[in-house]
């Protein structure tokens, strides 16, 4: 299986570049039931590779769509699953996101090939960015994602140690680690 793995931040201190970053490491290291280590590889991203003026209209009848909105959406078609953790900025989608995302969606609206997907979010308050989580499933079946787990993980000071770089929280690991099981069946579809 080849997964494409990014947090939906531009911060070069994003906490959810951290959350995504165990994820992989979980997976990588084998400690997935039903997701062997051997079965994943994974591609990671960093939406600052992907920079471009904001979207208009005007802009793109003057300039056409730009060569990163390209890139992007060529990335995600070349994985068989995604894994993305959403910052959410005053109850949405990161400005950075929200612009690679509406440069894409101009090339296709189904930016996300109808790749299975892993939705995570956190935040240092206690809602985890819920909201963002929410919109994102709430929208992914119109750009071409079938969300196969999704999990908000609240306050992150608390519940992550940046030391270790892993969930400090036993139950909050856990459910990550089932929603990450998920992804087996894209192992089965891919070996099969």
């Amino acid at each position: 299986m080849k997964l494409l793995a990014f947090a939906a931040s531009n911060s070069s201190q994003s906490i959810n570049r951290q959350l995504v970053t165990y994820a992989v490491r979980l997976l990588q290291d084998g400690h997935i039931e039903g997701v062997p280590s051997g079965e994943v590889e994974v591609s990671t991203i960093d939406l600052n590779d992907f920079e471009m003026p904001i979207y208009s209209i005007d802009r793109q009848n003057a300039d056409g769509i730009p060569q990163p909105a390209h890139d992007f959406y060529d990335t995600i078609g070349a994985a068989d699953a995604l894994l993305i953790s959403f910052a959410e900025h005053n109850g949405s989608y990161t400005v950075a996101y929200k612009n690679v995302f509406d440069w894409a969606s101009r090339i296709n609206m189904r930016v996300y090939h109808d790749k299975p997907i892993v939705m995570l979010s956190t935040s240092p308050g206690g809602g985890g960015g819920g909201f963002v989580l929410r919109t994102a499933g709430h929208l992914a079946q119109y750009f071409g994602n079938e969300v196969l787990a999704s999990l908000s993980i609240p306050r992150f000071d608390e519940n992550f140690d940046t030391t270790a770089g892993t969930l400090a929280d036993a139950d909050l690991d856990a459910q990550l680690r089932d929603a990450l099981a998920t992804l087996s069946k894209v192992t089965e579809n891919t070996t099969s």
